[in-house]
């Protein structure tokens, strides 16, 4: 259950930032996506340059983490911002972004992710193609979506101007992917093996998905970095270290 001290902040981010967003979102004020309803975007208000201080992406920049087991295990994951762009079915251009796992040097996960930046600075979540793999061996592409297709629709993954209580959507292909987040903290401090970030540069997410109601994790993400910390608080206790990051 939600904290009710967040229930008046969360009401007031909902009717000031969500109201109009089911017509459409950048043209309704940036409205931030909720649940399951349709939004309809202009490709005309978007960019590939994101520069959203919680998570610039610029071209070349990689973040590698490591990512530990309660048993122990590590995987490690890197992410690369590609110079490659994708039109999406929905009509919007996206940077492309490589999300590669591997355990051991042998791949876990191979991913592309879509993302875009609208007039207002939040950063749009387009969908993404993804293959898992056992033993070294692709075995499966579910959770891959594209907006505009089979009725998957865009999220935000970060927005511009994060608020204590501000409740989005960051993914929606019923049934498959249904990522929610909800902004906890901008008043964190958190060390990874990268390095300490100060109180007051940390913006703190509290993220589920109704598909797993049993498992819900907290990302922190530092200003002018992007994510440097994921811990799974429920239904599953992986935490998910940032140990490097360049920015070329």
């Amino acid at each position: 259950m939600r904290p009710n001290l967040f229930a008046a902040t969360a009401l007031v981010a909902l009717l000031t930032v969500g109201a109009g967003a089911s017509s459409s979102a950048p043209g309704a004020g940036c409205a931030l996506p909720q649940g399951a309803e349709h939004v309809t975007l202009d490709p005309a208000e978007f960019t590939t340059h994101i520069t959203n201080g919680w998570w610039p992406m610029r071209v070349g920049s990689r973040w590698t983490y490591r990512e530990t087991a309660p048993d122990g295990t590590r995987q490690r994951d890197v992410v690369l911002v590609l110079p490659k762009t994708k039109t999406v079915a929905n009509g919007i251009t996206a940077r492309v972004v490589s999300d590669v796992t591997t355990e051991d040097g042998v791949p876990v996960e191979v991913t592309r992710d879509y993302y875009a930046q609208d007039r207002c600075g939040n950063v749009w979540y387009l969908g993404e193609a993804t293959t898992e793999y056992e033993n070294g061996k692709p075995i499966s592409t579910a959770g891959s979506f594209e907006a505009g297709v089979d009725g998957a629709e865009p999220g935000v993954i970060v927005p511009a101007r994060p608020t204590r209580g501000m409740r989005y959507r960051q993914e929606q292909y019923t049934g498959h992917a249904e990522d929610r987040a909800e902004v906890f903290s901008l008043r964190e401090q958190v060390e990874v093996p990268f390095g300490h970030f100060r109180r007051g540069r940390v913006l703190m997410t509290r993220e589920s998905n109704p598909l797993e109601p049993n498992v819900l994790e907290y990302k922190f993400y530092a200003r002018g970095i992007g994510p440097v910390l994921a811990i799974g608080v429920s239904g599953d206790a992986d935490r998910e270290d940032l140990v490097r990051y360049t920015n070329r």
